[in-house]
């Protein structure tokens, strides 16, 4: 067959890739091992790494910061050290964005995930959905000028959003914000910023973010509960966050019984010792954990039945999904074992094989990490399928 110009450009670019790949996956590696790691020939591999050179996506480092074992051993006969390179995670940028009722946060990484800047401003439930679609275009355009860099410079914004979100990143449901039930999220931060956007349901994003960053690292079958002004769940099966048919998979909503009207227990309590004092259920929640950490025997079992009734309701969801891990998130995972020793208690009271239960890490930063590493798997399909 003929070979046409637009053959060898495609070819040039799939080797591209492929050393790309292959020097992002190594950490530091010399062309020898890119060559064989791509199955292209040696001549070919320092053709692209020049390439790749010149446009900024990898650089070259000493012989004292690693390699491989192979390395150039033809080179070092002929008296030339070997040349080693490594991926440039700086080439490129995303951005991570969590909307949530009260708070919208921002965060700017580089392509390895590491943070480079970070912004949060206060929200309402009750702001109009233009006004804050604008917020979070403005807090973009600021972290990202705070990271040195404009918005069209930054190869995607992933965002993780309260409400039920379906595959075009529209929100067919929402409870918590204003003017969020049928908005065309996507369309509408892709009018307001020159970047790709990605939208996702928070809670699939607070769970990504715990198997890329959090406790769930390693595991594939994980049941995420998101505490704080409410309660929420995020689903990894098979080592990616499950959806369901209609994209409402770990939407608690109403259930039958009370299994997850468990902040009474909380709000009863700071009724009971405050009772001119107006809290929300994560302020009551805050304000019983901290009273228990102090001592007080009431409050104490207030947080316990709280955690008593916390692992009901998962009960429902851990039988039938018999998960390695059920991760607790959210504000109040702060509470540590306050929380967990009494979930893993009922769970090794009931469940047939009892998964471990542990507090998260991440904080208030899950939903945006998450939508930051939403992002960099959009960046990385176009970086190694697209390479130069």
């Amino acid at each position: 067959m003929r070979q046409r110009s637009g053959d060898v450009s495609l070819l040039r670019r799939l080797n591209s890739a492929a050393i790309l790949r292959g020097l992002r996956e190594s950490g530091v590696a010399t062309l020898s091992e890119l060559a064989r790691a791509a199955r292209v020939s040696r001549p070919t591999a320092e053709v692209v790494m020049e390439d790749l050179l010149a446009e900024g996506w990898a650089e070259e480092c000493g012989e004292d910061q690693g390699g491989g074992q192979g390395g150039e051993q033809g080179d070092r006969r002929r008296g030339r050290p070997a040349r080693r390179f490594r991926f440039r995670a700086a080439a490129g940028h995303v951005v991570g964005v969590g909307v949530g009722a009260s708070r919208l946060r921002a965060m700017v990484t580089d392509l390895d995930g590491a943070v480079v800047a970070a912004r949060h401003v206060p929200g309402h439930p009750s702001t109009p959905a233009c006004d804050r679609l604008d917020a979070i275009a403005g807090l973009v355009g600021a972290v990202v000028a705070e990271a040195g860099l404009t918005v069209p410079d930054v190869a995607a914004v992933g965002v993780g959003t309260t409400g039920t979100v379906d595959g075009s990143g529209r929100v067919v449901k929402s409870v918590a914000l204003a003017g969020w039930t049928g908005l065309d999220l996507r369309g509408e931060l892709s009018r307001r910023l020159q970047a790709p956007v990605l939208v996702e349901n928070d809670m699939r994003l607070a769970v990504l973010a715990e198997h890329w960053r959090g406790q769930a690292r390693g595991r594939q079958d994980v049941v995420y509960l998101f505490t704080g002004s409410r309660l929420g769940l995020g689903l990894l099966i098979g080592g990616r966050p499950h959806r369901g048919a209609h994209a409402a998979s770990g939407e608690i909503g109403r259930q039958p019984g009370d299994h997850w009207r468990a902040y009474r227990h909380m709000t009863d309590y700071a009724i009971s010792v405050e009772p001119g004092e107006m809290r929300s259920q994560r302020e009551a929640a805050e304000f019983a954990i901290e009273r228990a950490r102090a001592g007080d025997e009431q409050a104490g079992r207030a947080v316990r039945d709280f955690a008593r009734h916390l692992g009901e309701g998962l009960i429902t969801v851990v039988t039938p999904l018999d998960p390695e891990l059920v991760v607790i998130g959210g504000s109040l995972s702060k509470a540590g074992d306050l929380l967990i020793e009494p979930i893993r208690e009922r769970f090794a009271e009931v469940c047939l094989y009892p998964p471990a239960v542990v507090a998260s890490g991440l904080g208030g930063e899950c939903i945006a990490l998450g939508a930051v590493r939403l992002a960099l798997e959009q960046a990385e399909r176009q970086l190694f399928t697209q390479a130069t």
